[in-house]
């Protein structure tokens, strides 16, 4: 099967399932149970896997892993993502029924802003190899921010995106079903859920910056890399629904993820003099994702302990 029949191929399976999610399992507005999220958050998982499987038998072991890798990398950065959407929902005081059709077409706006930036950060690589040095140096300043950087509160009244929606379209005061824009004396008038969307949008536009770049360590097949996003990115709405209102549960998740991407930022640097082994990029992050997640069971469960 060539290059260009892949891309369409896969292109229509994920149009297939986004229909089928919203347009069949989620027509109506929802409360989205925890067993509902944690089931689609298998099904995701396991096409993952499965196309994994197609990966390995189309081009072989190497780009198996490489897929591999960069979905375990794109997923648990997606994590950090996830307590972003938390704020925001519990800023506009969402309701729980309205979350997933806001979740669907924000992921939905940033699967094309995604591929958008894949190609051309593959294309910048080939065509400027120099770069990979600035992407390099780049994920070894991000990750060092995970670190530094205070966890602030978010504000969206002092965010200049919101204020510049509010500018650009009226905002009604409050919401209108799961409606993002209603027409009221004649006037075209955003609800504050369409502000949500936008926030969403922009959020994700944010870490792309930060995710993508480190895939590109791993692989700098334009393909594997898309593929390996998608997946993570449409697993997203579901794994936010298992996740919400267990952040306290990733407490040192941030210090896990900033050494991985140092980690990744390194490989990419030095990629040209020594070359780290896609297979001990997994084991680094795969190793490194346990110890910040069971370190954190471990302090929320003494902390507990001490209350009590």
């Amino acid at each position: 099967m060539n290059t260009s029949s892949l891309w369409l191929f896969f292109n229509l399976f994920i149009l297939g399932m986004l229909i089928l999610d919203l347009g069949v399992f989620h027509r109506k507005a929802q409360v989205v149970s925890v067993k509902n999220a944690l089931m689609w958050t298998g099904i995701w998982m396991a096409l993952a896997f499965l196309f994994n499987v197609f990966v390995y038998y189309q081009f072989g072991e190497e780009k198996a892993y490489e897929f591999f890798t960069g979905y375990v990398i794109e997923k648990s950065l997606s994590v950090d993502n996830i307590f972003v959407f938390i704020m925001i929902f519990a800023f506009f005081q969402v309701p729980a029924s309205a979350q997933h059709k806001v979740l669907f077409w924000g992921i939905a706006g940033a699967l094309v802003m995604r591929v958008i930036f894949i190609l051309v950060g593959v294309e910048l690589i080939h065509q400027f190899h120099w770069l990979i040095f600035i992407f390099g140096a780049f994920l070894i300043f991000t990750g060092i921010r995970f670190i530094t950087q205070d966890n602030t509160t978010f504000n969206p009244d002092r965010n200049l995106l919101v204020r510049g929606v509010r500018k650009i379209i009226p905002i009604t005061a409050d919401f209108r079903g799961d409606n993002f824009f209603v027409r009221e004396d004649g006037k075209l008038k955003g609800t504050p859920l369409f502000v949500v969307v936008i926030l969403i949008e922009a959020s994700d536009l944010i870490f792309a910056v930060d995710s993508i770049p480190a895939v590109l360590s791993i692989s700098d097949d334009a393909f594997i890399v898309y593929t390996s996003n998608v997946f993570a990115i449409l697993g997203l709405r579901s794994l936010y629904f298992a996740l919400a209102g267990i952040e306290k549960f990733f407490r040192y998740l941030k210090y896990g993820l900033a050494a991985i991407l140092i980690f990744v930022g390194i490989k990419m640097a030095i990629a040209d003099f020594y070359k780290i082994s896609t297979e001990i990029s997994l084991c680094f992050i795969v190793l490194t994702l346990g110890i910040a997640v069971l370190a954190s069971m471990i302090s929320e469960s003494q902390r507990t302990k001490d209350q009590s």
